[in-house]
């Protein structure tokens, strides 16, 4: 998820360098909603693996 956030980033760099507004725009406002995604799925994994306990146990 991050890689797509990555990619929308350079999408709207360039196309602000050429001078596409829109589409910079765009890809910026795309790339941030993906990446406050990833953020909150982040901290949701963080606080499932601290209280999930993992299922696993290591004695035998």
């Amino acid at each position: 998820m991050l890689r797509w956030t990555l990619i929308f980033l350079v999408i709207a760099l360039i196309a602000g360098l050429l001078g596409f507004v829109g589409i910079a725009g765009a890809a910026a406002g795309i790339a941030r909603i993906i990446f406050y995604i990833f953020l909150v799925l982040l901290v949701v994994s963080l606080i499932a693996g601290m209280f999930g306990g993992g299922g696993r146990s290591t004695r035998v």
